[in-house]
């Protein structure tokens, strides 16, 4: 994955929550949909897009210690065309050089991990993962903690498609 891609990824994950002074560029919600949410924003004069949503069920093999905030995105950068980039945050660091597996229904993706963050390695598994969500009734991710504390994180993708024509049309 290019740093680009990366850097632009990790500014949308730290836009998800905002302050209340709000300035131009914060992200605007789009709307609520089931359990995903859409947003847009601003970035160097292009617009930005990503829907999200929060973990249903959170399952470990051990006792999780305190995690921080957990997301699953889909984000579009049109300004550098990039459409449908997939990301995890998982609230703790990854276990060094490990890989997560992602599941929507019975199909299963691998992900390398970077810090707390989980990625596609290629835009061709990206497009492939957004499909799957598309008819998808629930996705979830199975990672290792620098702790080597297995979770498994589950999430309904209810209202998906509904989060994901909101940004298709707002960052065409």
């Amino acid at each position: 994955m290019k740093f680009g891609r990366l850097m632009a990824a990790v500014l949308s994950l730290g836009l998800v929550a905002f302050g209340s002074q709000a300035r131009a560029d914060d992200p605007q919600s789009l709307g609520k949909f089931d359990d995903w949410e859409a947003f847009t924003y601003q970035s160097n004069g292009a617009p930005v897009c990503y829907v999200f949503s929060s973990p249903k069920d959170t399952q470990s093999d051990k006792k999780i210690a305190k995690r921080d905030p957990v997301y699953f995105l889909v984000s579009h950068f049109p300004g550098r065309k990039i459409k449908g980039q997939i990301s995890t945050i998982i609230g703790y660091p990854f276990k060094e050089s490990s890989t997560v597996t992602l599941q929507v229904d019975e199909t299963n993706f691998e992900l390398y991990t970077n810090g707390d963050t989980a990625w596609a390695a290629a835009n061709e598994t990206e497009a492939q993962i957004v499909k799957a969500m598309k008819t998808g009734k629930s996705l979830s991710i199975v990672g290792t903690s620098w702790k080597s504390t297995e979770t498994t994180d589950i999430y309904s993708l209810a209202g998906f498609n509904k989060a994901l024509e909101k940004i298709d049309a707002a960052c065409k």
